[in-house]
């Protein structure tokens, strides 16, 4: 399990990841959910992956295989005209891959996995997409700002509270460590490190990146103030009062 958020704000992109992807009381694996594509000047290109983890890392291994030599390999994540059609080819490699991996008879469900992909290519706007197992695709827009692949329940409700489109990177990072700290005490699936990537507006090349690891100091003051504060909230909200025991 894991758990990935891309969100769209007005002055740019902003993707936050996880990096574990098994979980037990003796079993814990470390593997970057979070692949960049990055020509300054000409596209940036993030990619979020969640699920069986072959299929990720296959996916991943096709679109950067096919992006070293994109004459001779196409098509090529480095030569899409456009965000959509960044989408569409990241689709179709989920398709190629799961129905390879399927092949044999065991069921594609068992090779599932859900990406978020996102950046923006020179002439073009800043474009949001999650890509599902079956290889079809959504784009955020005014109603869905932002997309969750992974253990999504736990970190929600604080980004739909939350959320502003005219928010700052520095609050759009603050509000993804709550939803973060929230799922890494909820689920044990869920794991620091934390990679976290700014991609601002017309830039054409990565903004900010940063890899949050356990002793992180501002990730554990986020932590201990969001417990304070919630803490503090509840207490004061007013006392039930119906029942006279």
């Amino acid at each position: 399990m894991t758990y990935c958020v891309g969100l769209k704000l007005d002055r740019g992109l902003v993707f936050m990841s996880d990096t574990r992807t098994n979980a037990g009381v003796d079993s814990i694996s470390t593997f970057r959910k979070m692949t960049v594509w990055e020509e300054p000047g000409e596209r940036v290109i993030v990619l979020l992956s969640a699920g069986n983890l072959a299929t990720t890392q296959a996916v991943v291994s096709l679109l950067d295989e096919r992006s070293k030599a994109p004459a001779e390999r196409a098509p090529s994540i480095l030569q899409t005209p456009s965000m959509f059609q960044t989408a569409v080819l990241v689709g179709s490699t989920v398709r190629e891959v799961i129905g390879t991996a399927s092949a044999g008879g065991q069921s594609a469900e068992s090779f599932g996995a859900s990406f978020i992909v996102g950046g923006q290519i020179k002439g073009t706007e800043p474009r949001l997409f999650m890509v599902y197992p079956e290889g079809n695709f959504i784009e955020s827009g005014e109603d869905t700002p932002f997309f969750q692949v992974g253990e999504t329940k736990y970190g929600k409700p604080i980004i739909v509270r939350a959320y502003d489109p005219a928010m700052s990177f520095a609050e759009a990072a603050k509000l993804l460590m709550v939803s973060f700290d929230s799922t890494l005490k909820s689920n044990l699936s869920v794991g620091l490190p934390l990679d976290m990537l700014f991609y601002e507006r017309d830039a054409l090349k990565v903004s900010f990146r940063r890899r949050v690891l356990q002793d992180d100091p501002y990730f554990r003051t986020i932590s201990e103030g969001w417990s304070d504060a919630l803490r503090t909230a509840f207490k004061s909200l007013p006392d039930f009062t119906d029942y006279s025991g």
